[in-house]
């Protein structure tokens, strides 16, 4: 039986041999970060490594980047009322996007009446316009917007909103875990006040996530209180191991960023081109600047469950979209938010590509692809 392909790596990713090395080598150290004594120095140390690495590569300073256990404890963590910014005066409201991750479309702390959504194009992008509109009305917010989104890969106009966030004196949180290691991010060149990552989406271990916080931003209240540790932002012992994974991994990447990019979009280029050799298939928001390793895309007649499955009886590991929807095969809340109706947002299949696709994965996919299309949309 031939061996699998897995294309779903906006899911989750292999682990890096490198973060894997890193993770047992951590493993071996029996000290607290929190100790004094020389053991728990030197499990202090590869935490430090691991916040300078991630700091240097989204451009920020170490002391405001915030390990956490996950993207989604990341972004609870930064989507807190009373957060100041040069202005000095707190935040009293929530805008996301409604293309949104869960854990940001949950609100983190904001009362549900404090929180409103901001529009997207048919193509999937943040309608600025809108943005403008709701900031005119009411005190300063707290904006969360991706910079790339989980499903369609369509990437956000984070530095023009960023300017009009600032300019009605509010902030502006950026979920930026799709981006690390697919391109470049810098949160002071994208004008970004807060940002999350997230280990696992690079090749690093599962549960772990970061924060990072701009200079000047105050006012971020932890969610766990306890210790005083993350320089007293997020209480409880650091996963030294899974941390020292996260650097390794945010190393690798990085080094290998700018190949890997561009391998990845010639794949998902000629994967798009096979995709739409059936009659009437649609890849979303490919009229926009997107992620180079991310095709969306859907027929007529399409049911997304019934494809999965099919791929995956191929050998062909590939998703309905976003992976925290506790294995369910959801209507995209995206392509519902972009105004598709249901009918379609039912049939989306997500392909999601990574640093060990080759061109004998794309041919799988295709062949696979062909075969469902010969038997789901026949008639």
């Amino acid at each position: 039986m031939p061996s699998r392909i897995y294309l779903d790596w906006n899911a989750t990713t292999p682990l890096r041999a490198e973060a894997r090395s890193a993770m047992l080598a951590a493993y071996e150290l029996i000290g607290n970060p929190s100790s004094v004594h020389a053991e728990g120095r030197e499990a202090r140390r590869l935490v430090e490594d691991a916040r300078a690495t991630l700091a240097a590569a989204v451009g920020a300073l170490p002391r405001n980047v915030v390990f956490t256990s996950a993207g989604t404890e990341a972004n609870a963590l930064a989507l807190s009322p009373g957060l100041r910014g040069p202005s000095g005066r707190p935040v009293e409201r929530l805008l996301v996007s409604a293309i949104e991750h869960a854990s940001v479309l949950a609100g983190g702390r904001f009362p549900a009446d404090e929180i409103g959504q901001i529009r997207v194009t048919r193509s999937g992008v943040i309608d600025l316009d809108h943005l403008k509109a709701m900031l005119s009305d009411g005190p300063p917010a707290l904006v969360s917007i991706m910079a790339a989104n989980n499903e369609t890969g369509a990437l956000q106009p984070v530095a023009e909103a960023a300017a009009i966030v600032h300019e009605a004196r509010g902030l502006l949180h950026v979920d930026a875990i799709q981006t690390l290691g697919k391109i470049h991010f810098d949160i002071k060149a994208m004008g970004a006040d807060l940002a999350t990552f997230s280990a696992h989406k690079i090749s690093g271990p599962k549960g772990v996530g970061a924060l990072v916080v701009a200079e000047g931003v105050a006012g971020l209240e932890p969610v766990l209180r306890g210790g005083g540790q993350e320089l007293n932002r997020r209480a409880g012992t650091e996963n030294v191991a899974g941390i020292a994974g996260f650097g390794a991994a945010v190393r690798i990447a990085l080094q290998a960023l700018p190949e890997d990019a561009e391998r990845m979009a010639t794949l998902r280029d000629r994967l798009e081109a096979g995709i739409r050799r059936v009659a009437g298939a649609i890849v979303f928001s490919n009229d926009v600047e997107r992620l180079p390793n991310t095709v969306l895309f859907t027929a007529p007649g399409l049911k997304a469950e019934t494809a999965v499955i099919g791929f995956d009886l191929e050998g062909v590991a590939v998703s309905s979209g976003s992976a925290c929807s506790s294995g369910k095969v959801q209507p995209s809340h995206v392509l519902s938010a972009m105004g598709y109706d249901a009918a379609v947002a039912q049939g989306a299949v997500r392909l999601s590509l990574g640093w060990s696709t080759g061109p004998d994965d794309i041919n799988r996919a295709l062949e696979a692809w062909r075969k469902l299309g010969n038997t789901l949309l026949k008639g």
